[in-house]
């Protein structure tokens, strides 16, 4: 469009004005509706009567209001939507004249278009939305919403009214974006305890608004196991389902009902032009920050730097591996547009038109017009808020780490470097900061078993509590526990029965401590191997116990028995890992380099230990990286009584190789400083031995139980199935 000169400054500011206006007109109550039992209530005055049941203890009432006030809120913004789509095409014709119409009747049809458009909306939002439902609610409610809190009040309403798994869901709802609430953590923890609660209960509500976070997490997933295919496509839905998200989010952005911004310099003195260019800059301002909010994980504070072009570099990387030359050059065009002077960048370019060869048709290859579309309207978006800011006295703060120079105004470039080298400092500061290891464990203590010898400690593992221990188990004791694997160790035990659980070239089998003791007792297996399992579980925590300078009380958490083995015939050309680089207590993101220590990780463990019991296998190294998951720091090939024990935390991202040939076996265990947290199974399988009046030498950190039964923990309460959770944590028991 290319407007008049001699009008240019009057037609920008209107440019700037005429979606803001209308969104402005479309927050005026309409008539659109003449049923208003039909159409959507305002759910924030069926939230606050929710509430007011709630504390008046209705519980039927308030569990009606609650989910109808969600449920309203959801379907406003659907309503939204599809209004914002039908109204698309209101006023085209007296928008076009604006090129054509000469003299001063072009601002004639610039109003004309802006009321054609006001009507289209105002009628379709009307129809299904009465008047006080249109009406914007207040940042207290905005605020309860977006932290859950409603599902708060649910689940205490569902637990009252007996309906125990809608409570546990709610429950689950409300801790994804609150993960640090130790109170419904420990509701969560008795709900799984309960009778009747099935896993199917625990799953996010909200998980609609979160799918770009579920494909990531898959993405990531899929790169660790080095399946490139696979992990290309999930991360072209990722990006593809990222600008959804961050569309629709632009999207409530102008059709939303908003107040005025009075709080942005605007006053009574102030013409239409200076208001409505106010309110302009507010609606840019919210679009931009969609960047943010898409980039923000529920639960957390901070959101993901460069989320986009991340996303990006992970896909053409994972194009490249899979062969996909053509579709990785298009990827990498993209990604420029961010960041055209990137060295890394273009240099990877360089090196796929290299393996193009003479394929021209494949180097002329164009960025995504969909991201070509969203940096320009990006670029358009920051210069206008830019000149606002150095020239109307608003408030900005750019979201994007890619915004070029040049569109800042000179007058700010000064601050704006200034903040620039602040966040770069930072990220530095965070990639060279040393790695503190706060488990309470410290490494060196003495080893109290005789003929077991230290073969690696903390120095030359390169990192912090980590050890590696020979002769904590005899050849004959290898064979013994190998045969009783053969014997009794299920297919997919622990896995939710699945064969392979993370690589299709392997299957697992495993076997507990308590399953033994069962076999045994029906003759299926010898009573003195299902013993002897029992019984290297104490003498691993004795030792690492002693070794790692524990707290006086240190619990066995959980003991399994598991053996992978290669699938024969199916290990040509295999890129994956046994089991992808993760850390046992908490979420790795590799990215960013953070660990939340937040379910469904199990954030419980605190030391950490496996005990291998053969070597006859090629691959299945034990591994350990740094955050980032890609620099190896140590590596242990397994043999018979080797025992490595480390922290359970974010120091020690651990991974396993594959497994090529072979059957690989190992007695994997984690310790606990929680004693609610220790392996009931365990003790069942003690009392089981005890009702068959043979003896069993009591451990010195259990406190005697009395005459009294022992409360079943959280842990040995909860259901063969974990959380689904977001997908980081791959296998019900993390198997190492």
């Amino acid at each position: 469009m290319a407007p008049h000169s001699d009008h240019s400054t009057v037609y920008v500011a209107l440019h700037l004005a005429i979606i803001a206006l209308l969104n402005c007109t479309t927050a005026t109550p309409g008539r659109g509706g003449s049923n208003v039992l039909s159409v959507l209530q305002p759910y924030d005055l069926l939230y606050y009567t929710g509430v007011r049941s709630y504390f008046d203890a209705e519980w039927v009432k308030s569990a009606e209001l609650l989910e109808k006030a969600i449920i309203t809120r959801e379907s406003l913004s659907r309503v939204r939507r599809r209004c914002h789509d039908e109204c698309v095409a209101a006023g085209r014709d007296a928008f076009n004249e604006l090129d054509s119409e000469g003299g001063s009747l072009w601002d004639l049809w610039t109003w004309d278009w802006v009321q054609q458009k006001a009507e289209c909306l105002r009628f379709c939002i009307g129809r299904s939305v009465t008047p006080a439902g249109q009406l914007p609610v207040s940042t207290d409610i905005e605020y309860e919403f977006n932290s859950r809190n409603p599902y708060n009040f649910l689940q205490v309403t569902y637990y009252k009214l007996e309906e125990l798994q809608k409570a546990a869901t709610a429950a689950h709802t409300f801790f994804v974006a609150n993960p640090s609430h130790l109170e419904m953590r420990n509701n969560i923890e008795k709900y799984r305890r309960m009778e009747g609660v099935t896993e199917e209960a625990f799953q996010d509500r909200e998980i609609e608004n979160e799918k770009h976070w579920v494909l990531y997490d898959s993405a990531v997933q899929l790169e660790a196991s080095s399946d490139w295919l696979q992990a290309a496509e999930k991360w072209k839905a990722t990006v593809n389902r990222t600008l959804r998200q961050t569309d629709e989010c632009r999207v409530q952005c102008e059709v939303a009902s908003q107040r005025l911004p009075e709080d942005r310099g605007v006053d009574s003195s102030d013409g239409v032009f200076e208001k409505a260019a106010a309110l302009s800059l507010s609606l840019l301002s919210c679009r931009q920050s969609c960047v943010t909010q898409v980039s923000t994980r529920p639960g957390r504070i901070s959101s993901q730097e460069d989320f986009l072009p991340t996303q990006l570099e992970h896909m053409h990387l994972a194009q490249f591996k899979a062969g996909d030359i053509s579709g990785a050059v298009q990827t990498l065009r993209s990604l420029l547009l961010f960041y055209p002077s990137d060295e890394d960048s273009l240099e990877n370019l360089q090196l796929y038109y290299e393996t193009l060869g003479g394929d021209t048709e494949s180097q002329g290859t164009q960025p995504a017009q969909e991201i070509v579309k969203y940096i320009s309207r990006a670029l358009e978006e920051k210069t206008l808020l830019y000149f606002g800011m150095e020239n109307l006295a608003f408030s900005f703060t750019d979201p994007d780490l890619w915004t070029p120079e040049d569109v800042v105004p000179e007058s700010l470039r000064n601050n704006w470097r200034a903040e620039q080298e602040k966040i770069n400092a930072k990220v530095k500061e965070g990639e060279q900061k040393e790695e503190v290891d706060d488990s309470g464990f410290f490494s060196g203590g003495p080893v109290l078993q005789v003929g077991v010898t230290i073969t690696m400690d903390d120095q030359v593992m390169n990192g912090t509590n980590r050890v590696v221990l020979d002769g904590v188990m005899t050849e004959k004791e290898c064979d013994r526990i190998l045969q009783l694997a053969t014997a009794a160790a299920s297919v997919g035990d622990g896995y939710r029965g699945r064969r392979s659980p993370h690589t299709p070239h392997e299957t697992f089998e495993g076997l507990t401590v308590l399953r033994a003791v069962k076999l045994a007792r029906d003759g299926m297996v010898n009573q003195s191997d299902a013993r002897l399992l029992h019984e290297l579980g104490e003498r691993v925590r004795v030792l690492l116990h002693s070794y790692f300078r524990s707290p006086p009380g240190l619990f066995t958490s959980f003991t399994h028995l598991v053996c992978r083995s290669a699938v024969a015939g199916d290990q040509k050309g295999r890129l994956d890992l046994s089991h992808p680089v993760h850390v046992d207590n908490c979420l790795l993101e590799p990215d960013t380099k953070q660990c939340w220590r937040e379910p469904p990780a199990f954030i419980h463990r605190d030391l950490s230990a496996v005990l291998y019991l053969n070597d006859n296998f090629n691959g299945g190294d034990l591994f350990f990286t740094n955050r980032e998951a890609k620099t190896i720091t140590a590596r242990v090939k397994p043999s018979c009584g080797r025992l490595v024990g480390f922290s359970s935390g974010p120091v020690n991202p651990h991974g396993v190789t594959a497994v090529t040939s072979g059957r690989r076996c190992a007695l994997a265990l984690w310790f606990t400083k929680e004693k609610i947290y220790r392996d009931m199974e365990r003790e069942e399988a003690e009392a089981m031995w005890a009702a068959d009046g043979q003896s069993v030498v009591k451990k010195d950190d259990e406190e005697p139980a009395g005459g009294a039964t022992p409360a079943r923990n959280a842990r040995s309460q909860a259901p063969t199935e974990r959380s689904r959770g977001r997908g980081r944590v791959t296998g019900g028991k993390d198997e190492l």
